[in-house]
């Protein structure tokens, strides 16, 4: 016989070996992830174009890339441990956030690769990126990579609150890291009045989040009981 979970206490799931080892792997990823998402704020030089050349420049987006790769890894691996916990709005939070650390990926491997090459012939083009990357407007054109850093930051954003809300609401990871992650991705809405000093802490609470929700998804064992959702089936073949 199982026990109905208590409110505000997370639920147990039974996981198969491989499927417990690919979830500590995804929780790894994802606890990295919010370490990187944190380390990369510390003593963040102001963008500007002559930072581009730099090797901080290139520590910097190389280790921005390697942490939106584990984030997509350990999202992923939070989703696919409860998809009939979070059901159809974690379906969609999950897709939306995916798309998000995806495209974000390939904007970090543009910034440590492309940018650096262009800076001494094409200033002004990069200027422009770096501009649209933090919610300012282009001079001139930047062509597709306008519609790629909106579409990463409105799948961050919406994907971030929409999952962080799923998560909560299933019970299977920590519910305090869920809710921090809702509540960080929807606060860099604020970055578009709040001066640039702010975007360096504003990151904070997702790394934080990313690390509890890591975590709590590495610590995840096997429960010695099943779904309750077996309950009724149980309780009638015993009355027979």
């Amino acid at each position: 016989m199982s026990a109905t979970p208590r409110p505000g206490k997370t639920k147990q799931f039974s996981m198969a070996p491989g499927e417990r080892d690919l979830s500590r792997a995804a929780g790894m990823a994802a606890a990295i992830a919010g370490a990187l998402f944190i380390a990369v704020q510390v003593g963040h030089p102001a963008m500007d174009v002559s930072l581009v050349t730099t090797t901080d420049w290139a520590v910097r987006s190389t280790a921005k890339a390697l942490m939106a790769a584990l984030a997509l890894a350990g999202i992923t691996g939070m989703y696919l441990r409860q998809v009939r916990q979070t059901g159809i709005l974690g379906f969609l939070g999950y897709v939306l956030f995916a798309a998000g650390y995806l495209l974000m990926f390939g904007i970090e491997v543009v910034a440590a690769a492309v940018l650096p090459a262009l800076a001494p012939t094409a200033p002004g083009y990069v200027a422009d990126v770096l501009a649209v990357a933090f919610g300012g407007t282009a001079t001139h054109g930047i062509g597709g990579m306008q519609t790629v850093i909106a579409v990463s930051s409105a799948g961050y954003l919406a994907g971030g609150c929409l999952f962080g809300i799923a998560l909560f609401r299933a019970r299977v990871l920590a519910r305090w890291a869920s809710a921090l992650l809702a509540a960080g991705t929807v606060a860099t809405v604020a970055l578009a009045v709040l001066p640039e000093s702010f975007n360096r802490p504003l990151a904070v609470p997702t790394g934080v989040a990313l690390i509890g929700l890591g975590i709590s998804l590495w610590r995840a064992r096997p429960a010695t009981g099943s779904d309750n959702s077996a309950l009724p089936a149980v309780e009638h073949a015993a009355a027979r």
